[in-house]
């Protein structure tokens, strides 16, 4: 059974969400709150697989909760369920850690299996938000252009990364500190363009 929790301040659509929720034998809702702050204190006592998140909502936004709820829930699943389609706000929640992005007039069967994509690893999105996600990613400078920037130690500790050695083991095979190779990963990242190493990895391997 997936848990559920839902984030948003509108109790008319918290209700409608639950109740969408609740209809599938597949997962259940297990805390609704009506704001970014109440979410932070209640989500890690109920432990969600998946989270519905608003955007905006009175006080903290729902990017903003989203970053703050990875560090204390990382392996949680989050949503973001709103009207807005700007480009800004769907890559803000995706940078701070989202794994999907739906508009709130998704039907319930959207909104059910975009649960089920999620909790299976995947990135739910609308048909539109999805185009607008394609084409932002096809207007990026080309990937060898990053990639070029690497030097031969940054490209050295890109390539264990990507066998999947860990910080710790890529130190001790190139004799210096863990802090190093966090050093490295950073100005990876900014050449990259990348936020994680996943996607330093996968943008690697595309070149």
């Amino acid at each position: 059974m997936t848990k559920v929790a839902i984030v948003e301040d509108s109790r008319s659509t918290r209700e409608s969400l639950e109740a969408v929720v609740n209809l599938s034998s597949e997962c259940r809702c297990v805390c609704a709150c009506e704001s970014a702050e109440e979410a932070l204190l209640e989500l890690p006592h109920h432990q969600p697989d998946i989270v519905l998140m608003d955007i905006h909502m009175p006080g903290m936004s729902g990017v903003k909760c989203v970053s703050l709820l990875k560090n204390l829930l990382p392996q949680v699943r989050v949503i973001m369920i709103t009207v807005y389609r700007n480009p800004d706000l769907i890559f803000g929640a995706l940078r701070a850690g989202a794994c999907g992005y739906l508009l709130k007039r998704s039907t319930p069967e959207q909104i059910l299996q975009a649960i089920r994509d999620a909790q299976e690893g995947g990135a739910p999105m609308t048909g539109e938000i999805a185009h607008q996600v394609i084409a932002y990613f096809q207007n990026q400078p080309p990937l060898e252009d990053g990639v070029e920037k690497l030097t031969s130690r940054e490209r050295e500790v890109l390539e264990f990364l990507a066998k999947g050695y860990s910080n710790k083991e890529i130190a001790a095979r190139l004799s210096v500190s863990v802090a190093a190779i966090r050093w490295h990963l950073t100005h990876i990242y900014q050449k990259l363009h990348v936020q994680s190493r996943t996607q330093a990895v996968s943008r690697f391997r595309q070149v």
